[in-house]
């Protein structure tokens, strides 16, 4: 099995580009939302930690981020709780998924956490700082003392991209991305 690890700013299109390869996708974003949502053990280790912010179940995404906005150091706590839920979905997607021949790992800590391995693909989506903020401000929970939070808690993206075994240039047009994706699916083929 290939695994392609997709790395790049938030905001910079690392999920969408990840469904355009056609192979199958854990994404780590979408994992910690069911996390948050249906594991009540999650839950009460994060309630116990912070009784004052986490109130019910399920957990609201506005509480993880009051909480984040209260003390920056929250996030290394936040994570610490939930990290190993991730690894345990993720161990469970790539026994699912073992008898592909690829399959997208989109963990925006993926090398932070040490998730990657040293016959993993990686890409880095390369986009223009100003179209990821007016991206990122159209969110619906977008917050710049959040989101700077965020990126302080992650490798500088010149360390994802020298790491990277190919890049994507990000313009968010549709059919010139797609063309970028054909190029490194035919590149892949070698890997068998």
């Amino acid at each position: 099995m290939i695994k392609i690890g997709i790395l790049g700013d938030i905001g910079a299109g690392k999920s969408f580009i990840s469904n355009l390869f056609g192979y199958p996708v854990f994404n780590a974003d979408t994992e910690v939302r069911k996390i948050y949502k249906k594991n009540y053990k999650c839950f009460l280790k994060l309630k116990y930690e912070f009784p004052s912010f986490i109130t019910k179940f399920p957990v609201l995404k506005e509480e993880i981020l009051n909480l984040i906005e209260n003390k920056k150091s929250n996030i290394i706590k936040i994570g610490k709780i939930v990290h190993p839920y991730v690894r345990k979905n993720l161990k469970l997607f790539l026994k699912k998924n073992r008898n592909k021949r690829i399959v997208i790992l989109d963990i925006p800590l993926l090398l932070e956490n040490k998730l990657n391995s040293n016959d993993m693909i990686l890409i880095f989506i390369e986009t223009k700082k100003k179209d990821v903020l007016k991206r990122l401000k159209k969110r619906q929970y977008f917050n710049f003392k959040l989101h700077k939070i965020v990126k302080n808690n992650q490798l500088a993206l010149s360390i994802k991209k020298k790491k990277s075994d190919f890049i994507i240039k990000n313009n968010f047009k549709i059919q010139y991305v797609k063309n970028n994706i054909k190029k490194i699916k035919k590149e892949l083929k070698s890997y068998d």
